[in-house]
């Protein structure tokens, strides 16, 4: 897009994914001079939709894949003209108990199929009950925090007086394991459950920093519902809808600007200088404030800070990316359509699950690659283009596979895990997948993986973790100073002028727009 209009903005943003395009928007229509600066060719960093095989129309959600965390209130503010369609699966877990092949069926809508195919698994009506009981306490949770999370900070103390003392001791006191494992007996369920706690998570369930638990949180406590909906047309459809926006309202975005300093900003009314270079010239422009949709350990370097390699944050997920002339049969008999229409969990037992973590933390590839797969086209077809009836995508998000294994060979070890992620599906299926795989016009199989250092090559996040380094829990802890608009909002840095806008802010992380809007309001309220 065109270059800086001006030398003086009241607010630049470092980085045009979601968050820093929703920052843009609400600045913007609220009479703020804002500037938007990113480094890739396109907004929309990890949220994106991209023709990933070449000579075929078929546009994935390359990156990120679905939405739970962005409020309605945001797309409401913002006029997003967005569909988000609900998956008519929430998931599928195909197993082998005594040597036949069977599933637990989870429906979105829970009706008999979801209680009969829990008594099939594990013999008795117990693990069902267990299992209402437990995501209605969390259902509970879940509405008290939602409405929380676009407005200033609670303090930990309010909001623990407002949860069940049984839910906050199992999800905020004690490491989640103690409680899957206290509440349910059957294996598959434990890990059916657990496996939220660890989505772009490197954790055993036991750890006692309780990142795993503050990962389970965020995925459930979006809207007040913990949806993970499918945005018709793709994530491309949510970026384009939030640059359309911006752009309405009057922020100036300009791509292909690598930003390589932000000075200044020190002192409370100092102004802050970011300066970028487009690869042929460089520019420096001033603000009152400048928001960070970038990384901490980013923006560190960016403020001239030194950089400790040891808290660079570290990814943990393969990504790939699949294009299927038709769906697979499984060996239970299950129609695939069902089984792939939600999230279908693979080596995902809750022994399996910590067998995979501890193999990893060892610095071993696991030998059962822990993952889940998604079909979004059964859900929204649109994303297919012109090919042939019965193509589909496919989707495969793998568990503990740390950056650090791949460092020493990046491309081999992409190849192994790739093998063994394929694998894991195969074992539950009546035919290989790749006979179900499309080939391109040269003939290479449509088969896109991405590890860790993917990642970070392509999106600047470091050691490719998606949430831009641990969760931390959505309220202030009793102790905190919340004295500043930017501690108020949890958007803060070191330097008053300079404020978190992405992942990186308390209460950031996914596709949620929360560090956008908290920044935002924190910006509005300094003025």
């Amino acid at each position: 897009m065109s270059a800086s209009s001006r030398s003086r903005y009241d607010v630049v943003v470092v980085g045009g994914g979601h968050n820093g395009l929703v920052a843009a928007a609400y600045l913007a229509r609220a009479g703020v001079s804002v500037l938007v600066l990113e480094r890739l060719p396109r907004t929309g960093g990890a949220a994106i939709s991209a023709q990933a095989f070449a000579g075929l129309p078929t546009r994935l959600s390359r990156y990120s894949y679905l939405v739970s965390l962005m409020p309605e209130q945001v797309m409401r503010d913002l006029d997003l003209d967005v569909a988000l369609a609900s998956r008519a699966t929430a998931s599928f877990t195909p197993t082998f108990r005594d040597g036949a092949p069977g599933g637990l069926l989870v429906e979105h809508e829970e009706g008999p199929a979801t209680r009969a195919s829990f008594h099939t698994l594990t013999g008795s009506d117990d693990a069902y009950e267990a299992w209402q009981e437990f995501y209605a306490e969390i259902g509970a949770m879940a509405g008290d925090l939602a409405p929380t999370l676009t407005n200033p900070l609670q303090r930990e103390d309010d909001v623990r007086a407002r949860i069940s003392p049984t839910i906050w001791r199992d999800v905020v006191e004690r490491p989640l394991g103690e409680a899957i494992e206290r509440r349910f007996v059957d294996d598959t369920v434990r890990g059916v459950v657990a496996t939220d706690a660890l989505i772009g998570t490197f954790a055993s369930l036991h750890e006692p920093s309780l990142i795993q638990n503050r990962c389970f949180l965020y995925h459930l406590i979006g809207n007040g519902t913990g949806e993970w909906r499918v945005p018709v047309g793709g994530m491309g459809a949510v970026t384009d809808a939030l640059l359309r926006s911006a752009v309405a309202a009057g922020a100036e975005v300009v791509t292909g600007a690598e930003v390589t300093a932000i000075a200044g900003g020190v002192d409370a009314g100092e102004s802050v200088e970011v300066s970028w270079s487009d690869g042929v010239s460089s520019r420096t422009v001033t603000a009152t404030h400048a928001l960070a949709n970038v990384a901490p350990w980013v923006l560190g370097g960016l403020l001239g800070e030194p950089l400790d390699p040891a808290a660079k944050p570290m990814g943990a997920q393969l990504k790939v990316n699949l294009l299927l002339h038709r769906l697979p049969r499984l060996r239970s008999g299950v129609d695939p359509a069902t089984a792939f229409a939600g999230t279908l969990h693979l080596g995902e037992d809750y022994t399996e699950l910590e067998t995979a973590y501890a193999q990893a933390a060892r610095g071993e590839l696991p030998a059962e690659l822990p993952g889940e797969v998604y079909c979004h086209s059964l859900t929204d077809p649109t994303i297919l283009g012109d090919v042939p009836p019965g193509t589909q995508t496919l989707t495969y998000f793998g568990l503990h596979t740390p950056a650090p294994l791949f460092d020493a060979d990046p491309d081999d070890m992409r190849t192994l895990a790739l093998e063994r992620a394929l694998a894991s599906l195969d074992r539950h299926l009546a035919e290989p997948i790749l006979d179900c795989v499309v080939r391109d016009p040269s003939g290479a199989p449509c088969i896109e993986a991405k590890i860790p250092q993917d990642v970070e090559r392509d999106l600047a996040m470091p050691g490719g973790h998606i949430f831009h380094g641990d969760l931390e829990w959505p309220w202030a802890p009793n102790h905190t100073a919340l004295d500043t608009p930017a501690e108020q909002w949890g958007v803060q840095t070191s330097r008053p002028g300079v404020l978190l806008c992405g992942s990186g802010a308390r209460r950031g992380g996914a596709v949620s727009g929360l560090g956008g809007h908290n920044a935002a309001q924190a910006v509005l309220a300094s003025r």
